[in-house]
């Protein structure tokens, strides 16, 4: 208990260190490849900061606890919706100018639907993982295409200044994205088998140990990375950072962990009690950054409600393992 314990803190740590790396060293990659900064911004920085999602996943799926991975996807999108959100407008309240991201909002909802129609079965069939991943490329040309096309957008002002501060040489770029990926990898191993081995030794399941432990430890990229935009005044990056995160997390992480190794009976709850609050995030999300005839924007009293969600989610959750 005490090692595994150890191993989900070194994990987490590793796993937080070498997203930051692969990110910064990807993007600086694509910068000296002459790519637009929005471009990089919402194809290759969105990938990035969905890397320990995927590969935590993926490696859980190869491991045979699927289970745990598709909690990590939903639990993920939970923290990031309410959590990192609802932190990030506490610390500077978000306003929302890019035409980008209110139309991804919408895209995401639809998204969040679909991985909800494809569970109503009761199992998540290999089927559904290719249709899943067939979206997440549909949305990679999607988003290319918006970041081609979307000359002027305020997204693309703020990734520009964040590229613009952030360059540094060929070489260095291209061995952080190796060593950031290497490091990647090992760090997510180590925090599936402490994941694992709590869940087994406390009695609780990869379910629950998905979507609370994990899917908090996993989300820490973009909640460093929303804070610190927000702080910025690059609030359509901290909130499209959210958003892209979320989309890329049901298509590629729940995809591929399903495309490894298929559910054929979901746990109890998944569709009722985390999908749900999901969508009901993910819907407030949408009323807040729309704004409906008044400039969008993520109070910090909104923001409040958003953490006092995720409070009481995982209360909920703690109080269900106690019945």
């Amino acid at each position: 208990m005490l090692l595994a314990s150890l191993a989900i803190i070194v994990g987490f740590a590793l796993l937080v260190w070498s997203a930051d790396r692969f990110v910064d060293g990807a993007a600086a990659t694509a910068s000296h490849a002459g790519l637009p900064p929005l471009l990089i911004g919402m194809v290759i920085v969105g990938f990035g900061t969905s890397a320990p999602e995927m590969v935590v996943s993926a490696i859980a799926a190869l491991d045979g606890n699927p289970d745990l991975a598709l909690g990590n996807a939903i639990g993920s999108n939970i923290v990031n919706s309410s959590l990192i959100l609802g932190v990030t407008a506490v610390i500077a309240p978000i306003a929302v100018h890019s035409k980008i991201v209110k139309k991804e909002l919408p895209l995401l909802l639809l998204i969040v639907l679909l991985l909800g129609g494809l569970l109503l079965d009761g199992n998540l069939s290999s089927m559904d993982a290719v249709i899943l991943l067939a979206g997440f490329f549909g949305v990679i040309g999607w988003s290319v295409f918006s970041a081609l096309s979307s000359r002027g957008d305020a997204l693309e002002t703020e990734f520009s200044q964040e590229m613009s501060e952030q360059q540094m040489p060929l070489a260095r770029a291209i061995m952080w994205l190796i060593v950031g990926l290497a490091v990647l990898i090992a760090s997510s191993r180590l925090l599936v088998w402490g994941a694992v081995e709590i869940a087994s030794a406390l009695g609780v399941s990869d379910l629950i140990i998905g979507l609370t432990i994990v899917a908090l430890g996993t989300s820490l990229p973009e909640l460093a990375a929303s804070i610190i935009a927000a702080r910025k005044g690059e609030h359509d990056i901290a909130i499209g950072n959210v958003v892209g995160s979320n989309m890329f997390n049901i298509l590629a992480v729940v995809g591929i962990a399903g495309a490894i190794e298929p559910i054929n009976q979901l746990s109890a709850g998944v569709l009722s009690r985390d999908w749900a609050v999901m969508f009901a995030l993910t819907i407030g999300m949408l009323l807040m950054a729309y704004g409906f005839g008044k400039q969008g924007r993520i109070n910090r009293w909104e923001g409040g409600l958003l953490v006092s969600a995720y409070i009481a989610y995982n209360g909920f959750l703690a109080y269900q393992l106690l019945l």
